[in-house]
């Protein structure tokens, strides 16, 4: 059976919750996951005794215990974190959506903070890291020596090769960021709130690195943010109209 049909129908997003999008939000990272997951609960109409599981990815620095242990929890019957950070986000879905499909847990909530900005900045590079005998920390001598040291120079190559073998070009990303601002710009906690960017600005913006301009870049912010994952089927009794998964898949080439 194709993983989209066995997730199609049985299982859905039952409440999200989210803190404001700060530059520095003089919170612990602790503190803002309590507080995304305690809304994501109350906005499905649960407390934190429902709780069952919890799923992130490997660079949330916050253990499930301990958030368990300050939202007055109890017992967790499944937990799980995917690898990578960026795209991993709908990984952490897809492990809570297969948990509650195949019976191991009746609610998981997925889950992520971080003071992106007052406390590590990911765009200021890995040059600073200290070196460790790891695979983890090895790998960065493929690139870093050469002056990738972010996660905008990383993907710029891929996007790099992309407009060669596609066609496409700077401002094909650009309506990307447009859409993408254009949404984010609804929600009244984002940092840039009702200000959402033309195609034009995005032209104009700089160069961060080619062929990737500061306008195709995310922002390094301070917030938390949460999803509670039950079945379709207990979602449709509970405070929100569900949104039902339809389907989720992970993939990775063989040599990354």
């Amino acid at each position: 059976m194709r993983l989209a049909n066995a997730l199609r129908d049985r299982v859905a997003i039952a409440g999200i919750g989210a803190t404001e999008f700060s530059k520095d939000s003089g919170r612990s990272e602790l503190q803002l996951g309590v507080e995304a997951i305690s809304a994501a609960l109350d906005d499905a109409g649960l407390g934190a005794g429902d709780i069952e599981g919890m799923t992130a990815f490997t660079m949330e620095n916050n253990p499930d215990a301990e958030l368990m242990r300050n939202l007055g929890g109890g017992e967790l019957k499944y937990f799980s974190r995917v690898h990578y950070g960026g795209g991993a986000a709908c990984g952490a879905v897809l492990q809570a959506a297969l948990a509650v499909a195949a019976g191991v847990a009746d609610v998981v909530v997925c889950y992520r903070a971080m003071n992106e900005r007052s406390q590590q900045r990911f765009g200021a590079g890995v040059q600073g890291r200290p070196a460790q005998p790891t695979t983890e920390s090895a790998h960065f001598g493929w690139y870093a020596p050469y002056g990738l040291l972010t996660p905008a120079a990383w993907v710029a190559m891929f996007a790099q090769r992309y407009m060669y073998e596609f066609g496409a070009t700077s401002e094909d990303f650009g309506r990307i960021s447009v859409a993408d601002r254009k949404h984010a710009a609804t929600n009244p906690a984002a940092w840039f709130y009702q200000r959402p960017i033309t195609l034009e600005e995005h032209q104009r913006s700089r160069w961060v690195v080619h062929p990737l301009r500061l306008l195709d870049c995310c922002q390094e912010s301070d917030g938390a943010v949460a999803l509670v994952i039950t079945s379709l089927e207990r979602a449709r009794d509970l405070r929100r109209r569900p949104v039902s998964i339809r389907g989720a898949a992970q993939g990775m080439v063989g040599r990354y």
